[in-house]
């Protein structure tokens, strides 16, 4: 149950983490007392998985139950050194949890932090859209652990394929929709040295906001400005949002992230993730000051 997933590495696959974020006892217990209710009601024998949302009012909402275990049992196993699948088979076989020698509903909570990230395969695929949505489209998993949840983070992103660098130049095209929300992240790279480089809307708005910001031509002007910089490896990471309703734009967002796979550059279409990206180089980077700075 101590399982949050959040919006993943570019992704509809996701960043799971364990332990959660700042979750009240309470909906804890909420979840526990659901969770149970619904197990006994429908009578499922084995394995099966709840997806819950939690509202800013602290209330729980159930979405589904799935009789069957999630891809992310492993994961949980792993962190929590309980052999879910064996228990579950156990039971499926005639054994009761009481004679597994299980009593308790809800276990002690671990101090360490475990992230599991999804792994992608889209250079290997020409053609496929690499942006991503609910459809799962990963091809592999892998757990980060740590005492932090920041060190857990750079581990588990690393571990998947990620590279992770607090240097270099970022690639920006971002939606309307997306840009203010988008404003103090970029901000952030700025503050850590990266350069900025984006297409003209993107780039007219950051430069608006006192970002300096480097304008390149979009593939449908007839320029090959932005393949160019991710062929040479000038870009280290591209993040790039759509607005599915403007299809105008659709065109240019592929190719550019057709670019980013095919030239091993790290993509990101979701701003959440861009934002855990963010905390991993904030507790990387050395910060530079004056000697005599107090």
């Amino acid at each position: 149950m101590e399982h949050v997933e959040r919006t993943g590495v570019h992704s509809g696959d996701s960043i799971s983490v364990y332990p959660t974020f700042s979750v009240s006892q309470q909906v804890k217990d909420t979840i526990i007392d659901y969770t149970k209710q619904l197990g006994m009601a429908i009578g499922i024998i084995g394995l099966f998985n709840i997806q819950f949302i939690v509202d800013e009012n602290d209330k729980v909402f159930v979405i589904e139950v799935n009789p069957r275990s999630s891809r992310t049992v492993p994961f949980l196993s792993k962190s929590t050194g309980i052999p879910m699948a064996k228990i579950a088979t156990m039971v499926i076989l005639g054994h009761s949890l009481r004679e597994q020698g299980i009593t308790e509903m809800y276990g002690k909570e671990s101090s360490r932090w475990f992230v599991k990230s999804p792994a992608f395969s889209f250079a290997k695929i020409r053609g496929l859209d690499s942006y991503l949505s609910p459809e799962m489209k990963s091809t592999g998993e892998a757990i980060g652990y740590d005492k932090s949840l920041n060190r857990s983070l750079y581990k588990s992103l690393r571990s998947s394929g990620v590279a992770v660098a607090n240097y270099g130049t970022i690639f920006v095209t971002l939606s309307d929709a997306d840009k203010e929300r988008a404003l103090p992240l970029i901000k952030r790279f700025y503050d850590l040295g990266f350069n900025i480089e984006a297409t003209k809307g993107t780039c007219e708005f950051l430069r608006s906001h006192g970002v300096r910001t480097r304008y390149l031509r979009k593939l449908s002007e007839g320029s090959t400005e932005i393949y160019d910089e991710l062929r040479k490896g000038h870009v280290t990471y591209v993040i790039n949002t759509i607005d599915v309703n403007q299809h105008s734009n659709r065109r240019d967002g592929y190719d550019i992230r057709r670019a980013a796979a095919e030239n091993n550059v790290t993509l990101f279409t979701a701003l959440e993730t861009v934002s855990v990206l963010l905390n991993v180089l904030e507790e990387i980077t050395l910060g530079v000051s004056t000697i005599d700075a107090k």
